[in-house]
């Protein structure tokens, strides 16, 4: 019979547990955005650009930053929060309208984006964001409520990523505004914004909660204590790094005097976190692919702030724009965010697909070449010439092998989404 077939694909599946719908809508974003960019780079290397009517740049910091990465947000929070809250389960039906709210958004968005002329793009671009915006505080409503009713001794995890996805509402809200208006700087400083102080302090928030999870259940490879000292160390750098961001962006190249200052706080923090994988690394070992994945990231989130406090010495030395120009980001965004990202869903969808909680061969090989993405984008950034000769052959290398890892791991997920679980378990 078709419909007790476990092999066959189905949409209405996606209905059955939150993490599905929002999982898939995120993979969705994720392939198409990936896919979407890593076209416009290689047209700009062919000498052949898309039609742009908003900043290239710009969209593709604000897709990057706002678009998968809340949905992916959503299906974490209402899979997780009610477990670690105590409180009554959430189903896929509740979340659908801010999920499809959130995906509409950025089809118009693009829409905007390409649109013919400025005049046009800002307002359907605006209204997209709008859209996405709205989606977003409502996820982040619901946890919130969810939250201020929960009597768990335990919230402190919780309540910080409370704190980031209220920051995401207003850069989100914000970001709207900026396009609609056509303050484009501002929107520029907003990504920033996104990037640090949302989905950084959602990511280092869940990451510390869940690792001592990996122990207890099936990967007996981390410390079963929560460092505290180390999550409050971690979001003091998050928002140290936002704040110079977010004021580069909007007045340019920091004085010598505090690109030094920021140099050296990004230094101890970089040298802080590759000191901690280093005893990670001698204490565990490495024996398993999701805690390796997990490691990766780690390490890939030090070597960021490392490269940032080369970057800002030698400005504070040389003066001028920071030399090593987007490297230490994408070592933060491709390198931590996207290694922990892959990490984390893979944890749980096998988890809730009633397989085993880990990472196949496939993932596995998906993983290694977004590393591969990433250190062609890093390479594109510090060995950029003033024209652009180097960089644009291994900005669009960089994209195409991102966008066919990125594609090839929302393929492999999204089939699991619309199929029953293994165990014949619902969910």
């Amino acid at each position: 019979m078709h419909s007790s077939d476990p092999t066959r694909w189905r949409v209405a599946m996606l209905l059955a547990a939150p993490h599905r719908l929002a999982f898939a809508a995120a993979m969705l974003v994720l392939a198409a955005a990936s896919a979407w960019w890593a076209l416009a780079l290689a047209a700009q290397a062919a000498a052949q650009p898309l039609r742009f009517s908003l900043p290239p740049g710009l969209a593709h910091g604000l897709l990057m930053s706002l678009g998968f990465m809340p949905l992916f947000f959503t299906g974490f929070l209402c899979t997780a929060g009610p477990r670690w809250l105590g409180a009554a389960a959430i189903g896929a039906r509740a979340i659908a309208p801010a999920v499809l709210a959130q995906l509409a958004g950025w089809a118009v968005f693009l829409v905007g984006v390409h649109a013919p002329g400025p005049a046009l793009a800002a307002p359907i671009a605006g209204l997209g964001l709008g859209a996405v915006a709205l989606g977003w505080t409502a996820v982040a409503w619901r946890f919130v409520a969810m939250l201020r009713a929960s009597r768990v001794d335990d919230r402190r995890h919780a309540r910080l990523i409370a704190v980031g996805a209220a920051v995401g509402v207003l850069v989100a809200w914000a970001a709207a505004l900026c396009v609609a208006s056509g303050a484009l700087g501002a929107a520029r400083a907003l990504v920033q914004a996104a990037l640090w102080w949302f989905v950084g302090i959602v990511f280092i928030a869940a990451s510390h909660r869940m690792t001592p999870f990996f122990d207890a259940s099936a990967l007996p490879a981390l410390d079963a204590a929560r460092p505290m000292w180390l999550l409050w160390a971690l979001v003091v750098l998050l928002a140290v790094e936002g704040a110079g961001s977010v004021a580069d962006t909007l007045a340019g190249p920091l004085p010598r005097t505090l690109s030094a200052l920021q140099a050296a706080i990004e230094s101890c923090g970089g040298a802080l976190l590759l000191a901690s994988a280093w005893r990670w690394a001698r204490t565990h070992g490495l024996r398993f692919r999701l805690v390796t994945m997990l490691y990766v990231g780690f390490v890939w989130l030090g070597l960021g702030f490392a490269l940032a406090g080369l970057s800002h010495a030698l400005q504070a030395a040389r003066g001028g724009a920071p030399p090593l120009g987007l490297a230490p980001l994408h070592a933060y965004t491709m390198g931590f965010l996207g290694s922990t990202m892959v990490a984390m869903v893979t944890r749980v969808s096998s988890g809730h697909s009633g397989r085993a909680v880990a990472a196949d061969d496939r993932v596995w090989r998906l993983f290694w070449v977004l590393q591969a993405a990433t250190c062609a984008r890093i390479a594109a950034a510090i060995f950029a010439t003033p024209e652009g000769r180097v960089a644009a052959p291994l900005l669009a290398v960089a994209a195409l092998v991102w966008g066919a890892g990125a594609a090839g791991w929302a393929w492999h997920c999204g089939i699991g989404y619309g199929r029953p679980r293994a165990d014949e378990r619902p969910g």
